[in-house]
């Protein structure tokens, strides 16, 4: 059974995300502070931390420091929704960033989804992967071109480092939406498509020796010229 740390002040949150993991079978804790955070990931193993910002003792982002090096998954949760902020928790380290107010569904599809880059031992399948011209460390959501960092938003980090990772492997928008977003989406595949063209607007105006092909009526594929 997959072991979770909460720590959340608000008890009320902490306790809907609570009976949500296990109903989902999840082993939980709660902690409501960030010393006490700190106590329990002394004493225990974790296969997840999910970690408010605001927090009494210790704020998120100092334990989050703590957190590192156990290389334990942390998904911060968090009124603070701005993008510098969501930018400067994933830059720490964090593995993904929910914002409040939350469904207790897409705190489940976020935690499947974050474990899923993981191996049974807590260990991050890839974090970096290389392919020419292009690192994608997907640990801090950093993409460099030529050596160069270039800021992509965390879904277009996590489509790149996708297709980058299958080169010359056809995904259809629908296993795309599946693999990044983590859950069944039911909006439109364009959204796919508006985020594959983002990320392309970033690419430098050189020529590059790899490029995110489209293939018609399917979807897309990561190409090494």
């Amino acid at each position: 059974m997959l072991k979770v740390l909460i720590v959340e002040d608000e008890k009320a949150i902490s306790n809907l995300i609570l009976i949500n993991l296990k109903a989902e079978g999840y082993s939980c804790t709660c902690a409501y502070d960030g010393k006490e955070a700190a106590d329990q990931i002394e004493k225990n193993n974790y296969d997840l931390i999910l970690l408010d910002i605001m927090l009494p003792e210790i704020d998120g982002y100092e334990l989050l420091e703590y957190i590192r090096p156990t290389e334990t998954p942390v998904i911060f949760i968090t009124a603070k929704g701005n993008l510098h902020d969501r930018v400067q928790g994933l830059r720490l380290g964090a593995d993904d960033y929910i914002v409040k107010p939350f469904s207790a569904r897409e705190v489940v599809a976020r935690i499947k989804a974050v474990l899923r880059r993981f191996n049974t031992d807590g260990g991050v399948q890839s974090q970096v992967i290389r392919r020419p011209g292009l690192e994608i460390n997907i640990a801090n959501y950093d993409v460099r071109i030529n050596g160069e960092s270039i800021p992509f938003t965390p879904k277009e980090v996590e489509i790149l480092y996708l297709l980058a990772s299958n080169p010359g492997r056809v995904f259809d928008r629908e296993h795309i939406l599946s693999k990044v977003w983590g859950y069944d989406f039911f909006g439109d595949t364009r959204a796919v498509d508006t985020q594959i063209k983002r990320i392309r607007q970033k690419l430098p105006d050189e020529e590059l020796p790899w490029s995110i092909k489209t293939v018609y009526g399917v979807g897309y594929k990561f190409e090494v010229c």
